[in-house]
């Protein structure tokens, strides 16, 4: 009877997980016809109003047959609602839906996540020779939808989140307004934090850096107007040639993990602070040790560690090799042997999955 009931129980765990991976297909299936409304400006044309499947081909200039193969997976999939008949059948996009799918104002912007998804399984092959060999995949090569989508999901909560959120910190919010202050913003991608400050703090001094030439170039493109900004191509680590005790403050927002030597470029970054500057790392707000089964913040970086982040920082030699789940005492370890004092974690929570930390020289 106890063999019978162990058997009856290892058949149902089975049938479970075998649902849970068929739930997972469906999932993924479904972000890529996200991908595909995202792309081929269904959605946006949907904004117009509702619409039958020759009547979207026309707004966005898309094959008819495969729009009202789209339209009724998007259906059928609960993400647009119709009405009439199937011949004539009109789709709407709902409100909440084209928020989520079409509004990069919103903090609930999630578009991007496909974009995501799709430059990294793209690599794939790449991906299985780098884990084979023990090489990497570098950023660049996951291409314009992953460095466009990277910045574009974190846009809306630079913009709108990131200001209060600082402010609410007096040792930090203090530095920052100090006439003409001097901020660094490492690592800064499409700009949009080092924008976000400029504006919060227009009698300070902004500066972003990035490795990345295609991102500094939009970076620039973006501030176009903003007179207390300046971009420039600049590894991390050559912070300090930019003048020793020149900054009051340095950023480093969800990047240091990706960074090959987390060490040297903090170690730069300090020398590069004034003796009564603060330095801010903006990382992803991972559980403090590992311990499965993660929650969803933790499966999510994960995710992105085996996909992206690891392979980036791989294709270095030499890289330190942190990946995306960098856990508190990690930072700290990276913190202390780069010469700073003391890390603690602001009290900033909300702000999507991240976590703040400030480091003392």
């Amino acid at each position: 009877m106890e063999e019978t009931t162990s058997d009856e129980t290892v058949e149902q765990e089975v049938e479970e997980f075998a649902g849970r991976v068929f739930g997972q297909l469906l999932g993924a299936m479904e972000l890529l016809s996200i991908h595909l409304g995202d792309r081929l400006g269904l959605y946006q044309a949907l904004l117009q109003g509702p619409a039958t499947a020759a009547e979207l081909s026309e707004r966005a200039g898309v094959h008819e047959r495969y729009v009202r193969e789209w339209l009724e997976q998007q259906a059928v999939a609960g993400i647009l609602e119709v009405e009439g008949e199937t011949d004539a059948a009109s789709f709407r996009l709902p409100a909440a839906q084209a928020e989520v799918l079409t509004n990069p104002a919103s903090l609930a912007y999630s578009a991007p996540f496909a974009r995501l998804f799709v430059s990294a399984a793209a690599q794939m092959p790449s991906l299985l020779a780098a884990y084979r060999s023990g090489g990497g995949v570098p950023w660049a090569r996951f291409g314009a939808d992953a460095r466009d989508g990277q910045g574009d999901v974190n846009r809306p909560w630079f913009e709108h989140a990131l200001p209060d959120a600082l402010a609410s910190v007096p040792a930090v919010h203090d530095v920052l307004s100090r006439p003409e202050a001097g901020i660094a913003d490492v690592a800064c991608g499409h700009g949009w934090s080092t924008i976000a400050l400029a504006r919060a703090y227009p009698d300070a001094i902004v500066e972003g850096f990035d490795l990345d030439r295609p991102a500094i170039e939009s970076a620039r493109e973006h501030a176009a107007g903003i007179d207390n900004v300046t971009f420039a191509e600049l590894r991390g680590e050559q912070i300090a040639e930019q003048g020793e005790e020149r900054y009051d403050a340095a950023f480093v927002f969800e990047a240091l993990h990706d960074l090959p030597d987390p060490v040297g470029v903090l170690t730069s970054v300090r020398r590069a602070l004034r003796p009564d500057g603060i330095v801010v790392v903006m990382d992803e707000a991972v559980a403090e040790t590992f311990a499965p089964p993660g929650d969803d913040v933790e499966r999510a970086m994960y995710g992105y560690s085996i996909l992206m982040c690891l392979p980036d920082s791989m294709s270095t030699p030499g890289s330190i090799a942190t990946g995306t789940v960098m856990r508190p005492a990690t930072l700290e370890r990276y913190a202390r042997e780069a010469g700073f004092s003391a890390v603690s974690v602001l009290p900033i929570e909300g702000f999507a999955a991240f976590r703040f930390y400030l480091l003392e020289p």
